[in-house]
């Protein structure tokens, strides 16, 4: 389960998410004000923040997470439904953005899907930006082509995802599926992420099935 670090200024929300939360076994750490938030995020794998706080301050704890830990992901609450804080939120870091009034059942669905993210390895698509990003903080930005694959390398993250899979995914029938070009477009990928200082994209070739995007070691 993950670590949670939840900044909501109303005290009867902040309750309620939390026991929400701690209810589905994550371990919630709470805050009323940036000053607290800043003091727990070294810790924290997902925070919850509320961009309604006053002059922006909910921007600024985004922000300042992003940079502290790169790592962590970012889910932001409002009770304003306009484009203008949606925008400011992506901006700021963030990877979800909900509003007000929030569903149990809806809250809980977004942070485990968050959390399986967190689960593997510390790497993450930001849909947004449409980035690929390591652990370390390190982002290299994908083609239309390449999001579709990782996408579902995230989807099936330690798995073999076979080349028939890929196919669909590309919305391909199978009969011409060209698998050179697939090939290729690995290559490439792998290539540019080696050549920006990334070290050796976890992506690895199954033989006669597909591939397998790694991010979980066998020793962890």
């Amino acid at each position: 389960m993950a670590r949670i670090l939840l900044l909501e200024e109303a005290a009867d929300l902040r309750r309620a998410y939390s026991a929400t939360l701690s209810g589905e076994g994550h371990r919630v750490v709470e805050a009323d004000s940036v000053a607290q938030f800043a003091m727990q995020m070294h810790q924290t794998d997902i925070a919850l923040i509320d961009i309604d706080l006053p002059h922006g301050a909910g921007f600024r704890a985004a922000s300042c997470l992003q940079r502290t830990r790169p790592e962590a992901r970012i889910m932001m609450l409002t009770a304003r439904a306009g484009m203008d804080g949606q925008v400011q939120g992506l901006r700021s870091g963030a990877d979800q953005y909900l509003i007000k009034p929030i569903r149990p059942d809806v809250l809980t669905a977004h942070v485990a899907t968050m959390a399986r993210r967190v689960a593997d390895g510390g790497w993450r698509l930001d849909m947004s930006r449409r980035q690929l990003c390591a652990p370390d903080g390190r982002a290299h930005s994908l083609t239309a082509q390449e999001m579709i694959l990782m996408e579902l390398m995230f989807k099936h993250a330690n798995r073999v995802v076979t080349r028939r899979m890929i196919a669909a995914a590309f919305d391909t029938d199978w009969l011409d599926f060209d698998e050179r070009r697939l090939d290729q477009l690995v290559s490439r990928l792998r290539k540019r992420w080696r050549d920006g200082g990334g070290g050796e994209l976890p992506l690895r070739t199954e033989h006669r099935q597909g591939y397998s995007f790694c991010t979980v070691t066998e020793s962890e």
